[in-house]
């Protein structure tokens, strides 16, 4: 074999995606397994994971033990400080996966994956928001995304925990009249608002569903509830300021450059929020692109992968065979 081989993952909240291929363009293996985020697993059981889905990686694409691979690329969600992506480079790089490691944030493997322009914002709403840019001379921009701590706003969960919050207080009278109320009532099949609080906060109904809430948002919104459209148009100030934040800070903003929205609350397209975003970001900025990310994110850790084997962006047509592969 000529070509060089790489392994590239995608570590989300949730899960990791990890690709083994080669420097043509030719994907050799995809396998999945959970989280590596430092943030949600301990320190060494992201190291071994890691090692153990290049390991399944490197097995499904029939590897003999004494090929190496040029290059291991792994983008994480819980790489988000300086010191956090400086450590992970080093523990990673220990493991002796390939000749040459590279760790970041997983938001630079939705960026690549979104757009192959080198002049790039991003923003993932999903469980949790987090937005970075990127420029053609390798400037970057990017947010610390540690929750409030950190003056991040919304998100999946954040939604969620608010579709409740205003539910309750809309039933017990501390707060306006919302259609959540009756929403969160019957989407738990239960008598009250207050009985689903109780039975959350016992573990009578999984903690975990409280995420389902964030749909409802989204569904009594579009039925004209004026407290549930507030907190969407929040969530797109929220978005906007993100984008607006990323592009000054990349002299971007009057230039032609690309925008992608990633994450499940954005790839969802629900009206009220996309249109309301596409307006805003006219305006924002003229010239920009703005696109949906279609491409799972662990192409975008893919191509960065193929990038760094190059010297540069990957050749057309590689990019190509690995879209088409992923």
């Amino acid at each position: 074999m000529t070509a060089r081989l790489y392994a590239a993952a995608d570590g989300g909240n949730s899960k990791t995606d990890v690709v083994l291929g080669d420097s043509d363009g030719r994907v050799l293996a995809r396998v999945t397994g959970g989280t590596i985020s430092p943030h949600a697993v301990p320190f060494d059981e992201a190291l071994s994971r890691i090692a153990a889905l290049v390991a399944r990686a490197r097995t499904e694409a029939s590897l003999p033990a004494g090929i190496e691979l040029s290059q291991l690329s792994v983008y994480t969600a819980g790489a988000d400080l300086p010191v956090e992506v400086s450590r992970l480079t080093t523990e990673v790089s220990a493991l002796s996966l390939a000749a040459a490691t590279t760790v970041d944030n997983d938001l630079f493997a939705l960026l690549r994956a979104g757009a192959a322009t080198p002049d790039t914002v991003g923003v993932v709403c999903g469980a949790g928001i987090n937005a970075a840019g990127r420029r053609a001379d390798g400037v970057t921009a990017r947010f610390p995304a540690l929750g409030q701590l950190s003056g991040d706003w919304g998100g999946g969960h954040h939604l969620a925990a608010l579709a409740l919050y205003h539910a309750v207080r809309s039933e017990d009278g501390r707060g306006p009249a919302t259609a959540l109320e009756a929403g969160v009532r019957s989407h738990f099949g239960l008598p009250s608002v207050e009985a689903a609080a109780v039975a959350l906060h016992l573990g009578e109904v999984d903690r975990a569903r409280m995420d389902e809430l964030c749909e409802l948002v989204f569904t009594v919104a579009a039925a004209g509830d004026d407290l549930a459209g507030r907190l969407i148009r929040r969530q797109a100030d929220e978005i906007e300021a993100l984008v607006r934040v990323c592009a000054a800070r990349l002299a971007l903003l009057g230039s032609a450059y690309t925008i992608v929205l990633g994450g499940s609350v954005l790839t969802a397209r629900h009206p009220q929020l996309h249109e309301d975003l596409l307006a805003r970001l006219a305006v924002l900025s003229p010239r920009a692109t703005v696109t949906v990310l279609s491409s799972p994110p662990v192409t975008g850790a893919a191509l960065l992968a193929l990038d760094a084997l190059h010297g540069g962006q990957c050749p057309a047509d590689v990019e190509d065979a690995v879209r088409a592969a992923l």
